[in-house]
């Protein structure tokens, strides 16, 4: 009976893990650039004393699933999204470069360029910093142009560009901050082939209706792990009062 205890009780462990992974894309479908981590359970040999002939369940998550959102047109000029594969370089809370797709920009009081969670947009020099300005543009390959309080209408200046980077998606990891890494620990280059689509933005690409089915699912699973323990419970108990009668 402890057999079976320990498996379902592992695997009501497990399926709580799959379903805080399913919650969590479907607490950020309306994220901008957000993608949504897979989840798989994984048979795993208890080893022991003996040979390894029990197999407990292990939920894990395998990949991230960087297939592209749907692109909506926003017409504000700090709103960007990037055109296919590729990411915007930012500096995250912990000081590291990561990557994201989000590129709902704004401008702080201080003068940095910064995405809509407030990390800092970097540039070809480190972080972008704009003076004060009567207008803003963001070119498809990245660059920023500012015109200059007072100058006129087709006076733009060249300010910086954002970095952006294309690294092979098989040495990228989504990490604790939800920000994209690469896994030698290693920052990216530049890539001058990605191209970037002023006045709009990228959704979230988590599917709501495939993840709602998929919490349902696992719930029904949870519950019939609840109930194999239930039942072993009472299984020991009738196997007790056997051996007291005799």
């Amino acid at each position: 009976m402890d057999r079976m205890l320990y498996i379902s009780m592992n695997a009501a462990q497990q399926t709580m893990l799959s379903q805080a992974a399913n919650a969590n894309n479907l607490a950020n479908v309306n994220t901008t650039g957000f993608r949504a981590d897979f989840e798989q359970f994984r048979s795993m040999p208890v080893f022991g004393e003996g040979l390894p002939s029990r197999v407990y369940s292990m939920s894990e998550r395998p990949q991230t699933d960087y297939q592209q959102g749907s692109v909506h047109t926003t017409g504000r000029e700090l709103d960007v999204s990037v055109q296919g594969e590729g990411f915007i370089a930012v500096l995250g809370k912990d000081g590291r470069e990561g990557y994201t797709r989000a590129g709902d920009f704004h401008i702080t009081a201080a003068g940095q360029l910064v995405t809509g969670t407030g990390l800092v947009v970097l540039g070809e020099g480190g972080p972008i910093a704009i003076p004060p300005s009567e207008k803003v543009e963001i070119g498809s390959d990245g660059t920023i142009s500012i015109r200059a309080i007072g100058a006129q209408a087709n006076a733009l200046a060249t300010l910086d560009r954002i970095k952006l980077v294309k690294p092979e998606l098989s040495n990228v990891f989504k990490d604790t901050d939800g920000l994209m890494r690469l896994r030698d620990g290693s920052t990216a280059p530049l890539d001058a082939d990605i191209k970037v689509a002023s006045g709009t933005l990228e959704t979230s690409n988590v599917n709501m209706m495939v993840s709602l089915a998929k919490m349902i699912e696992l719930q029904r699973q949870y519950e019939m792990q609840v109930k194999m323990m239930k039942s072993a419970d009472e299984n020991s108990a009738a196997s007790a009062r056997l051996l007291q009668l005799r």
